[in-house]
């Protein structure tokens, strides 16, 4: 094993970037522009061209890296390959050949950023020292990755673990971003929450600190919670039936050890993951029922560390 790897997380904006001994160490962290002009075509000579950099900053060869590991947003085929990324404006990508071909023949490996930040919570984050692991991601949206046997999920298109997209509401009303309706992401998700929240208090007047509460968002909520509101209550136990049930189902499918949750929402902490596994076991099928519960601990660099474990083998 040679002793760096390369970890480049691309986001819509911004490409985090990591440089690691194959140990787990990180060295050093940057970030660039995601430059998605003209279909992305400047993204990869760009971060090319940053990984270089770096390495003649640190006096690093070709011969001391293991490899370059690459998280896309979006569908990634097992080959690396990319057929469409929307948020890149990517259209047929080959990321490793690409990449490869521009970094003189350093091995290069892609995969979904959601399913390689589940690979880096279970090599140094939340997930560690276990091997069968679903990561739940509560953001703007819910992302999710799933690692069975130290593998990635990613199935024949790619779309591997976007649980975000469960139906959990087959009679909702209201589409989701990805065109169908009651998707958890819908629910669970910091929006989703926000929209529980604005449903409760429209359907008939509470005396809550929500109905005074500058903005409504998944931190209010959570807040008035901690604080013993009874309208909150009724709001976060609705979200975390929902969730709850959500992963009793996924539980019957991959029957992890662990599930990480992570994302904006999780900083609500123990409470929500309280109120996640108290409905969890009661929907759960039985040899499920003890799965373990734990809070993601990387935050936004959990990309740059599962690409890194991608590229020493999952």
């Amino acid at each position: 094993m040679k002793k760096y790897g390369f970890g480049v997380d691309i986001g819509g904006t911004t490409c985090k970037i990591g440089l690691f001994e194959t140990t787990g160490q990180i060295i050093d962290k940057w970030e660039i522009p995601t430059d998605k002009a003209e279909e992305g075509k400047n993204i990869l000579p760009n971060i090319a061209a940053s990984l270089k950099t770096k390495m003649a900053e640190e006096g690093i060869t070709k011969d001391d890296v293991e490899g370059i590991g690459v998280g896309i947003p979006g569908p990634v085929r097992c080959d690396g390959s990319v057929s469409v990324c929307v948020n890149l404006g990517w259209k047929n990508v080959h990321v490793p050949k690409e990449l490869e071909d521009m970094m003189e023949g350093i091995k290069v490996m892609a995969g979904n950023d959601a399913n390689v930040a589940a690979l880096g919570e279970m090599w140094q984050g939340g997930g560690k020292g276990h091997e069968d692991v679903v990561m739940v991601t509560l953001g703007t949206g819910v992302g999710g990755g799933i690692i069975v046997g130290g593998k990635m999920v990613a199935g024949s298109n790619g779309a591997g673990g976007e649980i975000g997209h469960i139906t959990v509401n087959p009679h909702d009303s209201i589409a989701c971003n990805c065109g169908r309706k009651g998707c958890l992401e819908q629910y669970a998700s910091a929006t989703g929450i926000t929209r529980l929240a604005k449903e409760r208090l429209a359907s008939e007047h509470a005396s809550s600190p929500l109905d005074t509460a500058a903005e409504i968002s998944a931190k209010t909520v959570f807040d008035a919670y901690k604080e013993g509101d009874k309208t909150a209550e009724e709001i976060v136990e609705k979200f975390g039936r929902i969730l709850g049930r959500a992963l009793s189902n996924i539980a019957c499918v991959v029957d992890p050890e662990i599930f990480v949750i992570g994302g904006g929402v999780s900083k609500a902490g123990e409470t929500l993951i309280d109120v996640v596994k108290k409905y969890y076991r009661e929907a759960a099928f039985a040899p499920c029922e003890d799965t373990r519960f734990a809070l993601a601990s990387l935050g936004n660099d959990a990309g740059m560390y599962g690409c890194v474990k991608l590229i020493l083998g999952e």
